[in-house]
């Protein structure tokens, strides 16, 4: 067990490397495993103990990056419940996770555009969890049908990473007013599929 529980720490280790070289210079395509492996404090050869090659660590590392903002978001959910609105507290919430791990969002904006086709379409596997996700909520909350519950779920899903794209490497009154105008946009999304759905 304790050999067990000394390789998940290594590869934890790889992971939390990896995430601290990404920044607005290096993307993941540029990235060595030589480098990574010294971030790391491990030997190169070591590396391949925990994954085939660099690009199985990315594909790891979206799959990371997308599951903490997911849990995020549930976390939201639940300050939601506790009192307060949905898009105050979610959009403040997205905001905060971008302010404190800018390197994790900074992975799925650029891959989702990247020249990696597997990268891409991990980041468009995340994004349609997190859509699904939230067209799940609204169909609870609001009771709108599914079809205009999922189109709601991605012009909000979409604005929202728009707008966390704009904030990333802005300073807090740039983010402080980024986060009060998409507010008002997703509020316009959302009257929009209500009004639209009682036609």
């Amino acid at each position: 067990m304790k050999r067990q529980e000394q390789k998940l720490q290594t590869r934890q280790r790889i992971v939390d490397a990896a995430f601290s070289l990404l920044n607005e210079d290096k993307s993941l395509s540029a990235m060595s495993l030589r480098e990574v492996a010294r971030e790391a404090g491990i030997a190169p050869t070591s590396f391949y103990g925990h994954f085939t090659d660099i690009n199985e660590l990315g594909l790891t590392l979206v799959d990371e990056a997308g599951l903490a903002l997911r849990q995020l978001m549930r976390q939201a959910r639940q300050r939601i419940e506790a009192g307060g609105g949905v898009i105050d507290i979610s959009v403040d919430t997205f905001m905060e996770f971008i302010t404190d791990n800018k390197n994790v969002f900074r992975l799925l904006l650029r891959e989702h555009t990247g020249t990696s086709g597997a990268f891409r379409a991990a980041v468009a596997r995340e994004i349609q969890h997190f859509i699904e996700e939230l067209s799940d909520y609204i169909v609870l909350q609001l009771k709108l049908p599914r079809s205009i519950a999922t189109m709601q779920a991605e012009a909000m899903v979409k604005l929202v990473f728009s707008a966390g794209a704009e904030a990333l490497d802005s300073d807090k009154p740039c983010v402080d007013e980024t986060a009060k105008r998409v507010k008002l946009q997703l509020r316009f999304v959302q009257l929009g599929a209500v009004k639209y759905a009682s036609r």
